[in-house]
């Protein structure tokens, strides 16, 4: 881990949630920040995903990177030019409000973000794409959800292979194009937004990595959890470190200095 006197800030984006009794809360969950904080080497601060309690502007100059999270509820598919329909399950339109402008401005600017699962599909809709509502449903598809019981050790077990592309950037950084994933989501890409390249694919054709074509940026983003067990997972680990590395060149010049080679 980097020295603690000046890790890179990134913001956790949390989710809207009622707990007991209706209590509203922002949560994420601490495999995130852990995640952040073991293995990309930078610190943890969960945003509150609310409009009106935050600004883009303000997050973009209060943090070095920015971490998506997954979440149950689903990007409103409004959001793309679709009506809601009952497969579409649950929303969180507050969130929405939040990362889909933080998303766009992080591309334009080159500041580094990383998406996991819903914040994988909120990537795409920001840019322009489409969702399918339940990939399950869909002609020669897998059921990619997580299972509804057992532990959370067999929850966020192993689950298929993910092949990339023998020259792409998820291939250079793992040292391989297929890797073994705990991919767990119930929506997918229909179509690619603008610049949104399709890097790596499940085995039943369901796009499962993703980077922004042309952005100055770290820009990654997978289906799966790389959260679960991030510090010491072969596949997971290169992915954080290589977030936590492009925040600290984010944070560096931002503080007016390159980081020495």
């Amino acid at each position: 881990m980097r020295g603690t006197s000046h890790r890179p800030v990134i913001g956790i984006i949390g989710n809207n949630q009622h707990l007991n009794e209706g209590y509203a809360a922002h949560t994420s969950g601490s495999m995130c920040t852990e995640a952040i904080a073991r293995a990309a080497g930078c610190m943890p601060i969960i945003i509150p995903s609310d409009p009106r309690l935050v600004s883009t502007d303000e997050l973009l100059d209060l943090c070095d990177g920015f971490l998506l999270t997954g979440g149950r509820p689903n990007v409103h598919p409004e959001e793309y030019g679709e009506e809601e329909t009952p497969a579409h399950g649950a929303f969180d339109r507050l969130r929405d409000a939040v990362t889909l402008p933080l998303v766009r401005a992080c591309v334009d600017r080159g500041q580094p973000f990383f998406g996991i699962c819903r914040g994988f599909q909120e990537v795409n809709v920001a840019m322009g794409g489409t969702l399918y509502p339940e990939i399950r449903d869909l002609p020669g598809r897998m059921n990619h959800r997580m299972p509804p019981d057992g532990t959370q050790e067999e929850k966020f077990a192993m689950r298929h292979i993910v092949r990339f592309s023998e020259d792409g950037p998820f291939a250079k950084l793992m040292g391989s194009s297929e890797v073994l994933t705990n991919s767990l989501h119930g929506q997918g890409i229909k179509t690619a937004g603008k610049r949104v390249v399709i890097d790596g694919y499940a085995p039943d054709g369901t796009p499962e990595a993703i980077y922004i074509a042309d952005a100055p940026g770290f820009t990654y983003s997978v289906q799966w959890h790389p959260e679960w067990n991030a510090a010491g997972d072969p596949v997971s680990r290169p992915l954080f470190e290589a977030f936590g590395a492009a925040a600290g060149e984010w944070s560096a010049e931002k503080r007016g200095f390159r980081r020495s080679a």
